[in-house]
């Protein structure tokens, strides 16, 4: 178990030399503690994380562009990383040495290593409306390639089942195993605004899709009757008539309107040992929930990450919650806080004004465990 040093959450533990622009991903190794983060600056970082929840910065693999995702073979030997360069390139973890393992036409927004009719393959979704998997052993030739019609914007796999979302809310649902070449289903998201992320259940067999809206849809892919798909809010607040300076005071309450802040859903990333998720959002607070069981697991306040205080008149919001990873173990949670991009290069704070951290939180059972029918 993790030392208690991570604990209340207002005390995480920030990583050591985050990078100085906006992050883009996260992600563990799968078989140690060692985080890689991508980011805006053009460079992936490496760092090492001990059982106190103390860092170091193990390596930087420098990029000619930004950096927008990042993902790690099955045994963690290697990673690979990709952006707006239009390459992906491997990284041996140890020794940092790069090999191009892809090309694209645009900038390459999306990296998963998929499991293709039993070959494990690099899968790399861009800008160029093109999803195209590589067999990296074999050079920089495609294996295949899929026209999704529109850009990419999020991606996530597991061994059964691969999710590509794309602009104008389309959603591609792929059975990589069965068939790869194949787009199974091209559907219209259940969400009435732009994705921003997309993430399969661990099971191979749902996946969640978040949006700009303050909203999560629960989705069955291979469901006949839609009746198990579902969509609920979050990240939202409502502030209530009057309770803002300079605003009358309001006395009938009954035909008062209270005004509503949205805020978009960045991450969604799911515990690999109880099956229940987390979402993080652009109003910088953090909250883990049960898809299956529809409940809310544990809510992470802003004042509780010491990263805001939405009751506070006016509101204090924080800064956005971009990307979140579990380690391998499922013990350590990691957050990255940075600008989003939400408000575009008018809304980028100034040159060394990002506040970007990337904070390290101990898990504890009861934040991510399913709770029963009595709410225990």
């Amino acid at each position: 178990m993790l030392s208690n040093a991570f604990r209340p959450a207002s005390q995480d533990i920030a990583l050591v030399d985050p990078p100085p622009d906006s992050i883009s991903r996260i992600k563990f190794s799968p078989t140690s503690n060692l985080l890689a983060v991508a980011s805006w600056d053009n460079a992936v970082r490496l760092y090492q994380v001990d059982q106190q929840g103390q860092s170091m910065m193990q390596g930087k693999l420098s990029h000619n562009a930004p950096v927008l995702d990042v993902t790690w073979t099955e045994n963690g030997s290697h990673l690979c990383a990709a952006g707006c360069d239009n390459m992906a390139t491997l990284y041996d973890a140890q020794t940092g040495t790069p090999q191009q393992v892809a090309q694209h036409d645009a900038p390459i927004k999306c990296v998963e290593f998929v499991n293709a009719k039993g070959t494990n393959v690099l899968a790399t979704a861009g800008w160029d409306n093109k999803l195209k998997y590589w067999d990296i052993r074999q050079g920089q030739t495609p294996a295949m390639t899929i026209d999704l019609g529109d850009r990419a914007y999020s991606m996530d796999a597991t061994k059964e089942l691969m999710v590509v979302a794309t602009a104008n809310r389309r959603l591609k649902i792929i059975y990589p195993d069965e068939r790869p070449e194949m787009i199974f289903k091209d559907v219209e998201s259940p969400l009435k605004w732009q994705t921003r992320v997309v993430s399969c259940f661990p099971t191979g067999h749902t996946y969640a899709v978040g949006s700009i809206e303050g909203r999560v849809a629960i989705q069955y892919p291979k469901e006949i009757d839609d009746k198990k798909n579902y969509s609920f809010k979050c990240h939202r607040y409502d502030i209530p008539s009057g309770s803002m300076p300079g605003t009358p005071a309001v006395f009938n309450t009954a035909t008062s309107q209270n005004s509503q802040n949205v805020f978009a859903v960045n991450t969604i990333t799911f515990h690999k040992v109880h099956g229940t998720f987390c979402t993080g959002g652009s109003d910088g607070s953090i909250t883990f929930w049960d898809g299956i069981g529809r409940t809310k697991v544990k809510a992470f306040t802003l004042k509780e990450l010491n990263n805001g205080d939405s009751d506070a008149r006016p509101p204090q919001w924080g800064t956005p919650v971009v990307s979140t990873a579990f380690n391998h173990n499922q013990e350590i949670f990691a957050y990255a806080l940075s600008y989003d991009w939400a408000k575009g290069h008018g809304g980028a704070p100034p040159p060394g004004q990002n506040p970007t951290k990337v904070m390290l939180h101990s898990v504890k059972p009861d934040e991510v465990r399913k709770k029963d029918k009595l709410g225990r």
